[in-house]
């Protein structure tokens, strides 16, 4: 890990809750300072994301934001453990990641993990699903605050998306109908995820 801006040092050393933003690769987005594996304009910490987030202390970050990053993840339960370490009770996270139904989600190859519905249950006591997932593989745990099934809303989709989107996510129940008998028919695009650490 290594921070290229000295700012984020500047604030780490002030006490300045950070905004982060997991995986920017090379887009800015103001308020947040940028972390990614490629050293590209615009990135502000240069870290690989299966490692500790070393340069990060206790409760330093307020805010978390990522775009389709945690699926090139391969040690995804020690990122979440990080994520838990330093962001604040009251801080928040959120990120958007391909849905196992999306056909576009298997041509990348660097592609290691698909996400759904239950995905982040893995880690929290207390959820809004009837379902129960084992949560034993991690003593880490989250709030979650929302999960989304997004479609995709370009071209043809653009009203279908809005419509199955509306019509997936009326109702935790929905989601579940949705994921266990439709999703083969009218795939997903992605999943996002807010939530933030128990402590």
């Amino acid at each position: 890990m290594q921070i290229i801006n000295p700012q984020v040092l500047h604030d780490l050393q002030k006490g300045v809750p950070l905004q982060i933003n997991l995986g920017s690769g090379g887009v800015h987005i103001p308020g947040f300072y940028g972390v990614d594996l490629l050293p590209l304009e615009g990135v502000d910490v240069q870290a690989d994301l299966n490692q500790p987030l070393e340069f990060f202390s206790d409760n330093s970050v307020s805010h978390v934001i990522s775009r389709h990053t945690f699926e090139h993840v391969s040690n995804l339960l020690g990122l979440l453990e990080e994520l838990h370490r330093v962001v604040r009770a009251d801080g928040r996270i959120e990120f958007v990641v391909p849905h196992f139904s999306d056909p576009a989600g298997y041509s990348d190859p660097t592609h290691v993990r698909f996400f759904g519905l239950f995905s982040m249950l893995y880690f929290a006591d207390e959820h809004r699903w009837h379902r129960r997932v084992p949560n034993f593989y991690s003593k880490t745990r989250f709030i979650i605050d929302d999960t989304r099934i997004l479609f995709r809303r370009t071209g043809l989709d653009a009203f279908l998306g809005r419509a199955k989107e509306w019509v997936a996510n009326l109702h935790p129940h929905a989601q579940q109908i949705y994921e266990r008998h439709w999703c083969w028919i009218f795939p997903a695009c992605e999943m996002k995820y807010v939530f933030h650490p128990k402590k």
